[in-house]
Order: C-alpha cells, then sequence, then structure tokens
C-alpha cells in the first residue's frame, strides 16, 4: 500500500525563533499588529510503501528521527494517510 505522510517540523517552545521573531515585528510596521507569536518551521510531504498504517507511521517516525529533525532545537508532529 502506498501511504502519504504530512509532517510540520517546528522549532521547540523554549528556543528563541529569531526568523519568526523578524517576521512577528516587520507585522508591525505592515499595519498587522493584531499577528503576534510567529513560529516558523517546515513542512514536508512523503510518500510511504508500506503493508498498513501502523508501519508507514513507524517508518515517518525513523525518518524524522535519523534525518528530517534537529531533535535538540526541533519537535515534529505528523498525519499519514492512504494514498488516492
Amino acid at each position: 500500500m502506498k501511504f502519504v505522510a504530512e509532517i510540520d517540523i517546528m522549532p521547540l517552545p523554549t528556543l528563541l525563533d529569531p526568523q519568526g521573531k523578524a517576521v512577528g515585528g516587520t507585522m508591525k510596521s505592515m499595519d498587522l499588529p493584531e499577528i503576534v507569536g510567529v513560529r516558523i518551521g517546515k513542512h514536508v510531504t512523503l510518500e510511504v510503501d508500506a503493508a498498513d498504517k501502523a508501519i508507514a507511521e513507524a517508518k515517518v517516525v525513523e525518518a524524522c528521527e535519523k534525518l528530517l529533525v534537529n531533535q535538540i532545537m526541533e519537535g515534529f508532529t505528523f498525519r499519514v494517510e492512504e494514498s488516492k
């Protein structure tokens, strides 16, 4: 079976996000002071060939922990769905 994984990788909440801070600061000068707390991360989409959803999810976690995410500075969430 083929699955599609959507992965969001974000800086850990306890760490400073300089890019998010810069964008958030610019919002005020663009007359958008209501927008605050900007955090910027990465979004990764990938396909997984696996026998079932549980195996696909395990492979996504393995890929994140081994390659995609710097676990010292980033966290991740994901969802896996069967490809259409």
